[in-house]
């Protein structure tokens, strides 16, 4: 029994060996075969040249807006982000003091102007000297004078609109006692909103007025037509960037001053660049680009430092790193290291 016990042991062993010894082949045969990828021929594309800029939202007309008198607040509209018509309220002042004020004039208009009267009588039966009557004559033009004034300040206690838009900032709140002109209120028309960004002087020349824009507001998620309305004549003395201005239509007020756009103008020009799909396109730990070229003779993937450009018909310039004619790997580069044997599918 011990025999036939140690027989069977010894059988088990050298199966177990046999089989340890066939696996490097199979391996090595795996190895040889490769990953199977999708690879694409590079080569150059024609397409009209496009500039793209980011810049902030601002509304076509902006009006800050104080009061012209001192007092404290007593009414505001709304909070900051409401839209507002033109001719609508937008703050008031406590008039008590400036109506007294305008009262204490009528009273004076009243009163002198009685005095001119029964003066003016004796005047016209030469009673009463020129100058006499003359005196009485500029004091009631006096008194309407001081009337008006009164009346124009309690006026000034409220303050309008001058236009529609939107109530962007306010820096006082109800009770507050605020001074004579200093701005309180900054109100924005947004039927029509403008996009500030800024253009590299290499490619100022390729911008003119009223080229169509397309423009990306990102806080939205949607994508509005817009033009180039202003192309700053002088550049910043820092960045050597011009100040570029693209108009927006905003009937729905959807556009808020203040928020991010991207705009993309295209061109006359037309240049010839390399496009990319972005998913053969990988990141490494170093955050840089890289692609995947084949080498036909080898059968090999080897990753590719990039450098890439703009977006353009879903895909992405590679500015430098690839050659018109080399293999690209559109598909499967993610299984790859860099020198792996690859087979194509």
């Amino acid at each position: 029994m011990t025999q036939k016990k140690l027989l069977s042991v010894s059988g088990f062993l050298l199966l177990l060996i046999a089989g340890c010894k066939s696996r490097p082949a199979g391996t090595d045969e795996a190895r040889v075969a490769g990953i199977a990828v999708k690879v694409e021929k590079v080569h150059p594309s024609t397409a009209n040249n496009e500039v793209t800029v980011s810049g902030n939202v601002e509304g076509n007309t902006t009006i800050r807006l104080g009061f012209l008198v001192n007092g404290k607040i007593d009414y505001i509209f709304g909070k900051e982000g409401q839209a507002i018509a033109r001719r609508q309220l937008v703050a008031s002042l406590e008039p008590t003091n400036y109506l007294i004020a305008r009262r204490l004039a009528d009273v004076q208009v009243g009163t002198t102007a009685d005095e001119f009267s029964r003066l003016k009588i004796l005047h016209d039966r030469s009673s009463l000297s020129e100058s006499d009557f003359t005196k009485i004559d500029y004091a009631l033009q006096q008194a309407k004078l001081q009337q008006q004034l009164q009346q124009k300040n309690l006026a000034d206690t409220k303050l309008y609109s001058p236009i529609d838009g939107v109530l962007i900032k306010k820096t006082a709140e109800v009770g507050e006692i605020v001074a004579a002109g200093a701005p309180q209120f900054v109100i924005a028309g947004i039927r029509k909103v403008k996009v500030l960004a800024y253009i590299p002087e290499n490619e100022l020349h390729l911008i003119k007025k009223d080229q169509e824009a397309t423009v990306l507001v990102s806080a939205l998620d949607k994508t509005f037509i817009g033009r180039v309305i202003e192309i700053g004549s002088a550049a910043d003395e820092t960045s050597r960037a011009f100040t570029i201005k693209i108009e927006i239509a905003n009937p729905d007020l959807l556009i808020r001053p203040g928020m991010i756009a991207e705009a993309s103008i295209k061109t006359n020009k037309s240049a010839q660049m390399i496009l990319v799909p972005t998913e053969a396109i990988t990141r490494g730990l170093d955050n840089q680009q890289y692609v995947y070229v084949v080498d036909p003779v080898r059968n090999k993937a080897f990753r590719r430092k990039i450098s890439i450009g703009k977006m353009m018909n879903n895909k992405i310039q590679v500015a430098e790193g690839l050659s018109a004619g080399e293999l690209l790997v559109e598909e499967g580069q993610n299984k790859l290291t860099d020198g792996c044997p690859i087979t194509l599918k």
